[in-house]
């Protein structure tokens, strides 16, 4: 692999892993906008993840493989294998003159009742994210985060305001719901942007907290004492005024840092992420047993020099993924 102005290249198969620009052949690891884009000539994808591209992308010319079946791209051989991410999310497997590389795409490593777990894959060279690559990047667990929710809520119908919450729309909001459903049989209300990806998920079977549509309830309904869930996008906007008096929260792994929910100006923060933390990082590495170590999407130069101490070829490849909404 090498980084090129068109995205991650492959030269013995003649194709790009997750291409920012059109190219002939792409393979994707998962249905994020700053991964999977539209103008590509063919997408290589696995079937778990199909549903998630043909919502956001629509129809276009898949090629659809089940997990670790091996298929040849030119002279290469491409498999691809869970990342834990969010649904139908892939690491890509490349074997080809005699060395394995394994591209992760956004993965992590903490439990997640939506998606396949994280599947270690042993490999020559590991192309990491590092989207937190930072040792103050650490999780709690989900679940814990849920009761949080759960607790801001009847806090907030005290008051009589409704809870808003902010997460994405894809992978997020969906893993929210699912931790949700087993503490509680309040259904949540959502914005239409998070419904879509909502009913794509029940579509694959994942069992997640009843949810309602918020336009569907009439103009002028008072929410307080509910919780909403909707994208970051409609925070400021007059899809908000509906709601007469509000708290407003984040679910965001950059909400472990205190000055991002006051550059927000949130009420509440509440800490849960779909990528690697710091620990799952330099453990995900290590298990690998890959000899060179590749740094990409992120925070890249504190795993970078960590590695390096440890004996570790490390370097960086330079790319154009961003927010995930």
């Amino acid at each position: 692999m090498v980084s090129t102005p068109d995205g991650l290249y492959c030269a013995a198969g003649d194709f790009h892993i997750d291409p920012w620009r059109p190219v002939p052949r792409a393979v994707i690891t998962h249905g994020h906008g700053d991964h999977a884009r539209m103008g590509m000539g063919c997408y290589h994808v696995v079937d778990a993840g199909l549903p998630i591209l043909r919502w956001r992308l629509g129809e276009q010319d898949y090629r659809a493989h089940a997990h670790a079946e091996r298929f040849a791209i030119g002279e290469a051989m491409v498999s691809f294998h869970p990342a834990g991410h969010v649904l139908g999310s892939t690491q890509v497997r490349i074997e080809a003159r005699g060395e394995t590389w394994v591209v992760s795409g956004d993965y992590k490593r903490d439990p997640d009742p939506t998606c396949l777990p994280f599947e270690v894959v042993p490999c020559d060279v590991f192309v990491t994210e590092a989207t937190f690559g930072l040792p103050v990047y650490r999780w709690p667990a989900a679940r814990e985060v849920a009761r949080d929710i759960v607790a801001w809520r009847e806090e907030c119908a005290a008051n009589g305001e409704t809870a808003l919450l902010y997460c994405y729309a894809l992978g997020k909001a969906q893993r929210i719901l699912a931790e949700l459903g087993a503490l509680t049989d309040r259904p949540a209300w959502v914005h239409g942007a998070i419904d879509a990806g909502v009913q794509v998920y029940r579509a694959a079977g994942v069992a997640m907290l009843d949810t309602r549509r918020v336009a569907d309830e009439p103009r002028g309904a008072d929410l307080a004492g509910e919780l909403v869930i909707a994208p970051p996008s409609a925070a400021g906007s007059p899809w908000v005024r509906r709601f007469r008096r509000a708290q407003q929260g984040f679910a965001s792994g950059w909400m472990r840092l205190r000055g991002n929910r006051r550059r927000r100006n949130l009420d509440r923060g509440f800490v849960v992420s779909d990528h690697a933390d710091w620990p799952s990082l330099l453990h995900t590495v290590h298990e690998t047993g890959a000899r060179r170590i590749i740094a990409t999407h992120g925070d890249t130069e504190a795993l970078v020099r960590v590695l390096r101490e440890s004996g570790l070829d490390a370097g960086v490849f330079n790319t154009g993924y961003g927010e995930e909404d």
